[in-house]
């Protein structure tokens, strides 16, 4: 009897309805979820970009915060349910597929079971795929509602910001416009409170700072929203725009105004240029180039030149002493006019030195532009005003001063010199005594130790040769090497690599010919208010003014300044005899010793002269030498330079490169001639009892004073017996070269013939 039995493919049929209903369920609920969460996203992609101001960004931030959000967060539960009953139906319908069973005709049964497997299992599969959708979803979603809330939060502060800005910004404005549009017309003003008005303005753009530093912070604000892809509202933007436009009209305002006041100060301040306009009369008319250098115009000639009509008169008025015989003497002359003009023969040097504190200008490096000389001229002047008490013209002196300096030291017109330049120019003409004068110049260029080098040296004396130059006279001082003088002043200190004070002055009491012109300067200063009561033996002047010249060899025979230095003789006679100079009224001992050497030369011959003549300078090296080393750049040379006798104090008429060889020995020969007059008086006390009042007596006592003075300065007779024939084998060499140089134009005009 069979035993009844269920029909597998019934029972399976019964489990495959029961799971199609559940999981029916489920998929619908998922779908339903998708559904949903997809709409919603598109919802959230739809909404409006963030607005551009406060208001707009608090309605949205408000919408999104209670319906948005809100909305979302009260379907979670539901959602969260169906993805865990979705996540429970899979743990229970597992969807991993078996090998598959072919059906071979013998195993019908276990095919037939497995066809609802795989139908179960495909359900399975798309419960988990929507799972996976819908649970994708509502991550997406949460997220995105939570970033575009976070977004809205921190546009709304940064809004906020602006805002705050803006309205902060916009106060600060007013206040400064307010104070802009205070101030008064520059044309109104007053030239004294220019300055005044230029400080105010610059501290008033200095307080600006925070509002310069507010606009670029608002900028940055609204830089920031734009990137995160939030624009400012039309009104947010117009009134940023609106700030930006004020703040930079601010701006150029005050930038304006700032130029407007400098300008102003420039051309019409103290230290301006303006009031120098007056220096020139019409039909002149005084202009400034753009590096600041005047010029001048003549509308009546229509022509320009760099020089002051007056200073023009100046320079043709000297001429006048180009037919002085000597250099020295003639440039001397010529720079005591420059010297009255520009009124510096008034100025003290410790007023110049004090004004030269007062400006700053200490380190002789330093370069200053024509303003920077104008306001130090101007001091000056203004100062020796206060001091002399007299009237000068400052206008007109300063910018003949200026003139003249430019010319010395910026011939080219750059609009530069140096501070050492402007310091030499104007001590070398002020009246001051002349050891004074050497030891400042000396201070410019020393080091803190007091000790100079050669190339600090060699700059004082370029900056010095420069004065000559300028007159045409530079070649008389050995041109522009001064390597030459700057050997011959450290032979004072031999074997050290630096020289003091004392050494330098040493030098120049030996009266350098490179600098020999600022001692004979001041002699002629000194010598204008000498009056000598004797009568000029050439054009009978009575009494004598300036200097006199005594001859060593005839009695009562003097001659005056003008005579003497312009070469003037009389009934064709040429002084061939030793002369004495005076520059200031003779004292008895000086006449008393004039007289015993005249008496002493007439025993001697006219050959004695000829071939002894009685003193010379340091020699210099020419301009033939080359430039050499460490000698500053010169400026050109003006076209009027030409080349004079060396300086002389005596009238001889012999070569002026062979005397100053033999002077020196000349001097040795002096000295061994009172040492033995000496002697001689000690041994014979008797010829010297006629009393003190004698004649004998005072010549002896003139004599002996003679002699200790020669002995004190042996040492440094040998020394310059070491230049002169230094300066001998210098000549020589620059005679062979002379030799050599015109041989060879000789040969090359010859050539030149031969080709034409």
């Amino acid at each position: 009897m069979k035993v009844g039995v269920v029909d597998p493919r019934w029972d399976s049929g019964v489990r495959l309805e029961a799971f199609s209903d559940n999981s029916g369920k489920l998929q619908l609920s998922l779908q339903e979820i998708i559904e949903w969460l997809t709409a919603k996203d598109e919802e959230l992609s739809e909404q409006l970009p963030i607005g551009g101001d406060v208001g707009a960004v608090q309605h949205q931030r408000e919408f999104h915060q209670v319906a948005f959000m809100e909305d979302v967060k009260s379907r979670g539960p539901f959602i969260y349910s169906v993805l865990e009953s979705a996540q429970a139906f899979l743990a229970q319908h597992p969807f991993q597929e078996p090998e598959e069973t072919l059906p071979d005709g013998k195993g019908l049964l276990p095919f037939l079971n497995t066809l609802p497997k795989r139908r179960m299992l495909n359900v399975s599969r798309s419960v988990w795929k929507q799972a996976n959708v819908a649970s994708d979803l509502w991550e997406k979603l949460t997220a995105r509602c939570v970033d575009r809330h976070r977004h809205m939060e921190r546009t709304l502060e940064r809004l906020l910001q602006v805002q705050a800005a803006m309205e902060e910004l916009a106060g600060a404005l007013e206040q400064a416009e307010g104070v802009r549009d205070a101030w008064e017309p520059v044309g109104d003003l007053f030239i004294d409170s220019l300055q005044d008005h230029i400080d105010a303005t610059k501290l008033f753009k200095e307080e600006l700072t925070q509002v310069k530093e507010g606009m670029k912070h608002i900028n940055d604000l609204a830089h920031q929203l734009a990137i995160s892809d939030v624009h400012l509202s039309m009104e947010n933007a117009r009134a940023l725009e609106h700030l930006n436009s004020r703040w930079k009209l601010l701006q150029g305002s005050i930038e304006e105004r700032l130029k407007q006041l400098q300008d102003a100060h420039r051309d019409f301040g103290p230290g301006s240029q303006h009031f120098l306009s007056s220096s020139v009369q019409i039909p002149w008319e005084r202009a400034i180039s753009p590096n600041k250098v005047p010029y001048y115009i003549n509308h009546q000639a229509q022509t320009t030149c760099w020089d002051h009509p007056k200073m023009t008169e100046l320079y043709q008025a000297l001429a006048d002493l180009n037919n002085i015989k000597f250099s020295a003497y003639r440039t001397a002359m010529k720079l005591r006019r420059v010297q009255k003009a520009l009124r510096l023969d008034l100025l003290k040097l410790t007023s110049v030195i004090e004004v030269f504190r007062e400006q700053e200008l200490q380190h002789g490096e330093y370069v200053m532009d024509v303003v920077e000389v104008i306001h130090a001229l101007t001091a000056l002047y203004e100062r020796l005003e206060e001091e002399r008490s007299v009237l000068i013209n400052i206008p007109l002196c300063v910018d003949m001063c200026l003139n003249w300096l430019l010319n010395v030291y910026d011939s080219g017109r750059n609009g530069k010199m140096r501070v050492l330049s402007f310091k030499m120019g104007l001590v070398s003409l002020c009246n001051a005594d002349v050891q004074e004068k050497y030891r400042y110049l000396f201070r410019q260029v020393c080091g803190p130790n007091g000790l100079t080098d050669q190339k600090h040296l060699s700059l004082l004396l370029h900056e010095a040769i420069q004065i000559p130059r300028q007159l045409g006279e530079v070649a008389a001082f050995g041109g522009s090497n001064v390597e030459p003088s700057v050997r011959s002043c450290f032979r004072m200190a031999p074997g050290k690599p630096a020289i003091e004070v004392s050494h330098f002055l040493e030098w120049m009491s030996l009266e350098p010919q490179s600098v020999v012109w600022l001692p004979v300067l001041h002699r002629v200063t000194v010598a204008e208010s000498a009056k000598h009561q004797a009568r000029c033996y050439i054009c009978k002047q009575c009494p004598i003014k300036g200097f006199r010249y005594r001859s060593l060899k005839q009695f009562n025979v003097d001659i005056c300044q003008m005579c003497f230095l312009t070469g003037r003789t009389t009934k064709g006679k040429k002084l061939h005899y030793p002369i004495m100079e005076y520059y200031t009224p003779t004292t008895s001992g000086e006449k008393m010793r004039d007289f015993a050497k005249t008496l002493k030369n007439k025993f001697r011959s006219k050959q004695y002269f000829s071939k002894h003549p009685q003193r010379g300078y340091l020699p210099v090296q020419t301009v033939l030498e080359a430039e050499s080393g460490e000698t500053p750049c010169s400026s050109p040379r003006l076209p009027h330079a030409d080349t004079h006798s060396r300086i002389e104090h005596f009238g001889a008429a012999g070569d002026t490169d062979e005397y100053v060889v033999v002077a020196g020995r000349m001097l040795q020969g002096e000295y061994r001639r009172l040492k033995w007059k000496h002697e001689e008086a000690a041994a014979a006390p008797e010829l010297v009892e006629g009393g003190m009042g004698s004649p004998a007596g005072q010549q002896d006592e003139e004599l002996l004073a003679e002699a200790r003075v020669l002995r004190q300065h042996k040492s440094r007779l040998e020394t310059r017996m070491q230049i002169l024939e230094d300066h001998n084998k210098q000549l020589e060499s620059q005679l062979r070269r002379l030799r050599e140089l015109l041989l060879q134009k000789e040969s090359r005009w010859k050539e030149q013939l031969r080709i034409n």
